[in-house]
């Protein structure tokens, strides 16, 4: 007459599976605010490739600026461009807390020159940050922090 039922081993075997793939689960869960930020800065990367190649084919010198609020920056602005010509000025997210620090200034020139600089932009996000910049020639892009 054989037994019925699981086994201690066979029970703990199944146990075991279920915790390593709850674990995979949980790791692959990103964080809200971290997805936010990052279509934020590919949206703005987009922005500023656009901007800077109407800058080119218009030849008129285009700057990217945030405009701030008590220290956060809801909205930004493209000064330069046509008057034919509308860029967003405002994050995608409803009450964003997106905050903006540049090394070294707080607007971009993109053009009309071809090259245009080495230029980094710091966007956060809570907890959150990813930086964008380019080296001047390359097309804008979100990077890895600097050392």
């Amino acid at each position: 007459m054989r037994p019925q039922g699981f086994s201690l081993l066979e029970l703990l075997v199944v146990l075991a599976l279920f915790a390593l793939a709850s674990a995979g689960v949980v790791m692959a869960m990103r964080d809200p605010q971290s997805q936010q930020l990052e279509r934020e800065a590919q949206r703005l990367t987009t922005l500023l490739e656009v901007a800077r190649a109407e800058s080119r084919a218009s030849g008129m010198a285009v700057t990217w600026r945030p405009v701030r609020d008590d220290g956060s920056a809801d909205q930004f602005r493209f000064q330069g461009l046509p008057v034919t010509r509308t860029m967003p000025t405002r994050w995608l997210a409803e009450a964003p807390q997106v905050r903006i620090e540049a090394p070294d200034r707080t607007a971009l020139h993109l053009g009309p020159e071809p090259v245009v600089g080495a230029q980094r932009l710091q966007l956060s996000l809570g907890d959150s940050s990813v930086w964008i910049g380019t080296d001047g020639m390359a097309p804008f892009s979100l990077q890895s922090p600097p050392p």
